[in-house]
């Protein structure tokens, strides 16, 4: 934490994140209106004093809507990352600490998970699991599962040989022990590096899959669901798709922000 706070770009990341995810935590005593509450007297309003970020086709408050899109959006990329996190971590620690058949086994299934272009995974999924939150994050969480696996793989092949584990099995420690206490603790700063960019990317895919209309469905304000329902109003009334797309702009950067932070802070290379 020490080292982290040097970094300027990661304590603004950090504090831009922590805003957005206190936006999306208290967004019921903060949004002015009810995100769902439809008034076509005040359809495609300018931001004003009565709407600060406007209103859209329908007449529901923009700025209510970004921060409830805010609490859906967050769900949605942590949720799917660690879902990601916690299974590929479990079988990139398999392959890599026991290596042999079982490591080409479930390599050579990442490999075929992978050569699959990922949008195109993750629309698929979709398409099967059906709309909804909590399938988007399964979608999002499964194909995330391949990369993270072999980033911790890799990570295990590195430490694999080193002292303090021939000590551990010298002292009767069983497997599960030694990939439990010293095996993960040395492996995990990549996970985490990765885990932390890995939430922009997976809202950004969130956001794309419902623009084409496969995502969250209306009338749950999730940032991708606004800009793919104002896309029709983009010359008339820029704002509408503006609003969720600087919210997304914000977030994704903000994490990168952060995670190129931790990277550097985790670097046992830099350390003083």
């Amino acid at each position: 934490m020490k080292r982290l706070s040097y970094n300027k770009g990661a304590v603004v990341g950090g504090i831009l994140f922590l805003l957005v995810l206190l936006a999306a935590v208290f967004a019921p005593l903060l949004a002015p209106f009810d995100y769902a509450e439809i008034n076509i007297q005040d359809r495609c309003m300018s931001p004003c004093l009565a709407h600060l970020f406007g209103t859209d086709q329908m007449g529901r408050d923009i700025l209510s809507r970004a921060l409830y899109g805010a609490r859906y959006s967050m769900i949605i990329g942590i949720g799917s990352v660690v879902f990601s996190a916690v299974f590929g971590i479990i079988i990139g620690a398999i392959a890599g600490y026991y290596g042999g058949w079982l490591d080409n086994f479930i390599m050579r299934l990442c490999d075929i998970i992978q050569s699959i272009p990922g949008l195109i995974l993750n629309i698929a999924l979709a398409c099967a699991l059906g709309p909804g939150i909590f399938n988007i994050i399964l979608a999002l969480g499964i194909e995330g599962i391949a990369g993270t696996a072999r980033l911790m793989r890799s990570s295990i092949l590195n430490v694999r040989k080193m002292e303090y584990l021939d000590a551990a099995r010298t002292s009767n420690c069983g497997n599960y022990r030694i990939i439990l206490k010293h095996v993960f603790p040395n492996t995990f700063a990549p996970i985490l590096v990765q885990s932390t960019m890995g939430v922009g990317s997976r809202i950004m895919l969130a956001a794309s899959m419902s623009y084409v209309g496969i995502g969250v469905q209306p009338p749950t304000p999730e940032w991708g669901a606004m800009l793919a329902d104002s896309r029709d109003f983009l010359m008339e009334y820029p704002y509408m798709c503006l609003i969720p797309g600087i919210c997304i702009m914000v977030v994704v950067l903000a994490l990168n922000l952060l995670g190129d932070g931790l990277r550097d802070a985790l670097d046992p290379k830099l350390k003083k």
